[in-house]
């Protein structure tokens, strides 16, 4: 009864944080297409809506805390765990729980601390300051509601009772007990981090409980200036882009314009050796300009492409790895989820970056296509189309290809910034969802999806922020550009120590948390040595890009083996024909930059 009980409460609390997360979203979208119009039409604007929509989606991050920190959006490294016997996986799983605790008390503690100090008043909206770490503090509260509910709810009362007696101890213990140590506070910190992520805990909260419990070893950073980085790194306009983005993906499947594309990339190229593969591969193509999240394409083809690729043939792993490799492309071709994040931590030209992933993203497909021709035995999934068929495929297909237009032609032109540009994008698919006469519920969904989304990718940013400061205090960024530059300061060497960095990086880090850790650090190193900014901010990403699907965190490899019930293991097995192309790509890139 009592457990029946808790389990009707905490799903009430989740439908109830569901529910204003897409509030706060719709509210997000009206305030910015509002803004647009009032600029582009009455030639007018609103005082105070960048900030209004800095703090709306700050409070959007830290709603999504109690539902962010279960299944695939808590990125958790959980291959080790798996390994484990039940005694160690037992103890592994206390740990993490500890490890979320810490991260919950320290975004409490530090909020409330900054509330009772901080002073003054919004210039332009005229309330309080206080009122942006209140919004920490009451997502930090119903994360550990929500932990202790599940707990309850799963009957795990021991393991509950011992991971909140070990956060306890440990969290008060950072306080007040400081060891003499000559090594920075980086270094514990970084271990920490790495103790946390072997734990199975979610990243951000082993990022946030690394730099907490780094304070035991003389880190500068207190609770109240830990919490203030946290959320001065998810504070920038620019990242209102990546929920707006994440929602245009997610309404343009559910208005069945994405199926449309998949139609006309099969009459394109659906008459080709392994046509089907490469019809998943140009559709891939076509929708990063509508998605600009691998994750949400490579469960879109998980789910539309892998039936029909295992029923003409194709082997469950090779058409699961097809899926996951021809996803890697969505956060390379604009619009990109990661470079928004490099552009956010460095400060360099989205436009810019934009079109040097359009390059990239072509080499990229075209290696891959060139993989696929090889890698698969079987022959066209259908006959060549007629030019009727195209042209009717392509006429269904152009509110699709509308969508990519607003996006990248109004960013890349200067006619409205990356995030109106991801607003317009939204507000575009919203109206396809509507003529397609779909249900509130369905939308509302996917509000809420998108939302939960965006706030899971908005927490990691802003736990690598006072990860960043703490690597920067420490000189970890002059260190590592010594690193790049003590095997020679000519451009290739450079290019190449930075790629092997990243490539070793990218195998123990999220591809987010690299980018926002080591864009910063990288960068410079790179232009000290006569690299363009633009073309290195590009390697790194497509560098990054490809452990999407490397073991052990491989990301698409997961997110394919959710949706497809096929081993990771035989997935990553099957994927090494296509890893070896987009390496390849990487290659002629770092060429190519080089050369010209």
């Amino acid at each position: 009864m009592v457990a029946r009980l808790i389990e009707r409460f905490r799903t009430g609390v989740e439908q109830a944080v569901g529910a204003v997360l897409a509030a706060l979203l719709g509210l997000l979208l009206c305030l910015v297409l509002a803004n647009v119009v009032a600029r582009y039409v009455f030639h007018a604007g609103f005082i105070g809506q960048e900030e209004l929509g800095i703090w709306l989606h700050l409070a959007l991050i830290s709603l999504s805390l109690p539902l962010a920190f279960r299944g695939p959006l808590a990125m958790r490294f959980d291959v080790l765990n798996r390994l484990l016997p039940e005694q160690a996986r037992l103890c592994a799983e206390v740990l993490a729980d500890g490890i979320s605790t810490i991260a919950a008390l320290v975004l409490l503690s530090g909020a409330v601390g900054t509330i009772a100090s901080i002073g003054g008043m919004s210039p332009t909206l005229g309330l309080p300051e206080w009122i942006r770490f209140a919004f920490v503090a009451v997502g930090a509260i119903l994360l550990l509601l929500m932990l202790i509910l599940d707990r309850l709810a799963e009957k795990k009362h021991l393991r509950l009772a011992v991971s909140l007696i070990l956060a306890s101890f440990f969290y008060w213990g950072s306080r007040s007990v400081q060891f003499e140590t000559e090594w920075s506070p980086s270094i514990y910190m970084a271990v920490l981090a790495g103790v946390g992520l072997l734990s199975g805990a979610p990243l951000a909260h082993a990022f946030l409980a690394a730099a907490c419990l780094a304070m035991s070893f003389r880190s500068s950073l207190t609770e109240p200036a830990l919490v203030s980085s946290t959320v001065n790194g998810m504070s920038r306009f620019l990242l209102l882009a990546i929920p707006f983005f994440l929602l245009a993906g997610s309404l343009l499947t559910l208005s069945g314009a994405a199926e449309r594309l998949v139609t006309f990339a099969a009459s394109l190229v659906g008459h080709r050796r392994g046509g089907l593969a490469q019809t998943v591969l140009l559709t891939s193509v076509i929708f990063s300009g509508a998605s600009g999240s691998s994750v949400a394409n490579a469960a879109f083809g998980a789910s539309t492409f892998q039936p029909q690729l295992v029923r003409n043939g194709y082997p469950p792993a090779q058409a699961g790895a097809i899926i996951a490799a021809s996803s890697v492309l969505d956060n390379v071709i604009p619009p990109s989820i990661a470079f928004l994040l490099l552009a956010a931590a460095t400060n360099i030209s989205v436009g810019s970056l934009l079109a040097g992933g359009f390059v990239a993203g072509a080499l990229m497909a075209l290696c891959l296509a060139v993989a696929i021709r090889l890698s698969v035995k079987g022959g066209a999934s259908r006959k060549v189309a007629s030019v009727r068929e195209r042209w009717r495929a392509a006429h269904a297909a152009i509110p699709a290809f509308g969508l990519g237009i607003i996006v990248v032609f109004g960013i890349r032109f200067g006619i409205v910034t990356p995030t109106e540009a991801a607003a317009l994008a939204a507000g575009f698919t919203f109206l396809l969802a509507l003529a397609g006469k779909r249900r509130g519920a369905e939308i509302f969904s996917s509000l809420r999806q998108s939302a939960l989304e965006a706030g899971a990718i908005g927490i990691l940013i802003g736990s690598a922020a006072p990860f960043a400061f703490l690597l920067a205090v420490d000189g970890v960024s002059e260190q590592l550009t010594g690193l790049v530059h003590a095997f020679g300061s000519s451009p290739w060497t450079v290019l190449l120590v930075a790629n092997l960095i990243l490539l070793v990086a990218g195998l123990i880090l999220d591809i987010g948390a690299a980018i926002l850790l080591l864009g910063p650090i990288l960068l410079p190193a790179a232009a000290a040595a006569g690299i363009d900014p633009i073309h290195f901010g590009v390697i790194l990403v497509v560098n990054l890009m490809i452990h999407g699907l490397t073991p052990p965190l491989g990301i698409l490899i997961y997110v394919v083996s959710g949706v497809t019930a096929i081993p990771p293991a035989d997935l990553f097995r099957a994927a090494l024909p296509y890893l070896a192309a987009l390496l390849v790509a990487l290659v002629l890139l770092c060429a190519g930059t080089l050369l010209f």
